[in-house]
């Protein structure tokens, strides 16, 4: 007999209803655990989640890419560059970001229908098809449309992979397991940038065949770096390095493909399927990612069916109801802004401009974009720490220490250009040659610990996949991640306009100013969710957040019958 069959019959013999099966009792629960089987081989929580997060691998490649390639970007068409304007070069950036705030929104509305495994396969395949479609785009138009669905593919990861990993991890894992995701995001960053190095230092750096130089200066057909060649008015050109760009992107297919392979042989969460009233299923997928024998899973189930006993007359919820009920509104609200607010820490401008902004302080093209590794190891130094802060200290405490340190930082960056770049700028923002050594290599060293303390703080994927009740988990989450990515859209897009206009010391002393207001939300606002399971939050939520609410009421009171 199948073992789908023997599941089958062990529930029917528990219970036969018509339609939905109504929730089984906690000595049904331990009969069901006792009888179902694993619904397949046994998998690793630690190997899990490495599968599961080769989508956030490919979340961090896809962002911290565009700064290496950028520089080639903008290059002229003749040179195997797009000839970027600074709008265009925010919208290239940007529109990744825009995707994934509709790659969010829906991805979790996909996750709560279909199931999170299955997201994970589907994003697999946007990922490839998308990469693909950037590295043959034949010009920008084309190149615009392909970043955007590429955006969707990191927003559905960004929405998906967090959950997926929250519901399967043990409660005493659950942090450090979702903080896995954040270290694969920082590893594939630093990736994206090791290899953007290793390529730019084959390539040269950018560097075009002069056709025509109107002063004279540079003869035809010498080649020459394009950071001489840019301040060269009516230069023409009549080839160049520039299609290096499209060697940085399409590396991003190898763990794409291995994404999708993989995710085949992984479990689907146990808590989605116990959120549709499939307990046998639940069993056997939870059993799948616990030791044999394990007396927690009994626990576990038995805690999910409670959840779902509290609420078994209600269907799914939408985001409409999610909004119209004063609990998760705030909790919605809450999840939202955390995120928002990460982004307005400025962290995006580093991962998507920071070859520009050293460009900006001094460096050449070429050395800003293989120092970008250092500030990348500083990121992945500090996403391991992260590992041991979300282990060892309370949710809302990370968040303080990283909003507090990067509020300093931005000062100091802000300091820095206002009282020691500024000078050496030209009309046109380009820094004179005699600019004192120590200025550029001050902005290395403050963003290189503005990433270390960003990174070991991160702490928003982690409230998301917390906070949010099961029955609006997907949506909620969607929708909170959506928000964000359109928080990181803005920051992504007007970054390169703020800093031609209002120059780096104004455009760093507003975010700085912003962290210190996230400082205090973070202290007055944000709730604590490390030390309790799921289903105790959501308990906790209602009661504190429901006062008034009467149908929050009327489940907590048949809750406490």
């Amino acid at each position: 007999m199948k073992k789908s069959d023997i599941m089958t019959n062990t529930l029917d013999s528990v219970h036969k209803s018509e339609g939905r099966t109504p929730p089984p009792t906690p000595d049904e629960v331990r009969d069901l655990v006792e009888k179902t089987p694993r619904s397949g081989r046994r998998v690793p929580v630690a190997l899990l989640a490495f599968v599961a997060t080769l989508g956030s691998l490919l979340f961090g490649y896809d962002t911290g890419v565009i700064s290496g390639a950028l520089p080639y970007m903008l290059m002229p068409d003749a040179a195997g560059g797009m000839h970027l304007s600074s709008v265009q070069e925010g919208l290239v950036t940007g529109l990744l970001s825009l995707g994934a705030m509709v790659g969010a929104m829906f991805g979790g509305r996909l996750s709560d229908r279909y199931g999170r495994r299955h997201n994970i396969i589907l994003l697999a395949i946007i990922f490839t098809f998308s990469t693909l479609g950037c590295v043959f785009a034949p010009n920008v138009g084309i190149l615009f449309l392909f970043r955007f669905l590429l955006g969707c593919a990191v927003g559905g990861a960004s929405a998906t992979v967090p959950v997926y990993l929250a519901e399967t991890a043990p409660q005493h894992l659950r942090g450090p397991l979702v903080a896995v995701d954040q270290f694969l995001i920082v590893t594939g960053q630093l990736v994206a940038y090791s290899m953007n190095a290793v390529l730019a230092h084959y390539a040269g750096g950018p560097s075009a065949v002069v056709d025509h130089d109107p002063t004279g200066k540079f003869p035809h057909g010498s080649t020459q770096s394009w950071d001489t060649l840019q301040s060269i008015a009516n230069l023409t050109v009549m080839s160049g390095n520039g299609q290096t760009w499209r060697h940085m992107l399409v590396l991003a297919t190898i763990p794409a493909v291995l994404l999708w392979i993989f995710m085949h042989f992984m479990p689907e969460s146990s808590r989605w399927y116990a959120a549709r009233s499939r307990y046998y299923e639940a069993i056997g997928a939870l059993k799948r990612v616990r030791k044999d024998d394990d007396p927690t899973v009994t626990q576990e189930i038995d805690g999910m069916v409670d959840l779902h006993r509290v609420e078994a007359e209600d269907e799914q919820w939408s985001l409409r109801t999610v909004m119209r009920t004063p609990w998760t509104r705030r909790l919605l609200i809450i999840g939202s802004a955390v995120g928002v607010l990460d982004q307005l820490t400025g962290i995006n401008t580093a991962m998507y401009y920071l070859p520009i902004i050293l460009t900006a302080a001094g460096f050449s093209s070429a050395s800003a974009i293989t120092l970008n590794v250092v500030t990348g190891i500083f990121s992945f130094i500090g996403s391991a720490f992260g590992f041991l802060f979300v282990g060892k200290l309370m949710r809302r405490h990370v968040g303080m220490y990283q909003t507090s340190g990067v509020a300093v930082c931005l000062l100091s960056l802000a300091g820095v250009f206002f009282f020691g770049i500024n000078k050496y700028a030209g009309a046109d923002g380009a820094i004179s040659g005699s600019i004192p050594a120590v200025l550029p290599w001050a902005v290395l060293i403050i963003i290189s610990v503005f990433l270390f303390i960003k990174q070991s703080g991160t702490i928003q994927w982690i409230y998301v996949s917390e906070i949010f009740p099961a029955k609006i988990r997907g949506v909620a989450q969607g929708f909170a991640v959506g928000i964000q990515w359109l928080g990181n859209f803005v920051i992504a897009f007007t970054f390169p306009i703020l800093m031609d206009h209002i120059g780096g010391g104004w455009t760093y002393l507003i975010l700085g100013i912003i962290n210190i207001g996230s400082l205090i939300f973070y202290i007055k606002i944000v709730p604590e969710t490390k030390t309790r399971t799921l289903e105790e939050l959501e308990e906790r939520f209602r009661n504190k957040y429901g006062t008034g609410d009467a149908t929050a009421q009327s489940v907590t009171a048949g809750h406490e019958k």
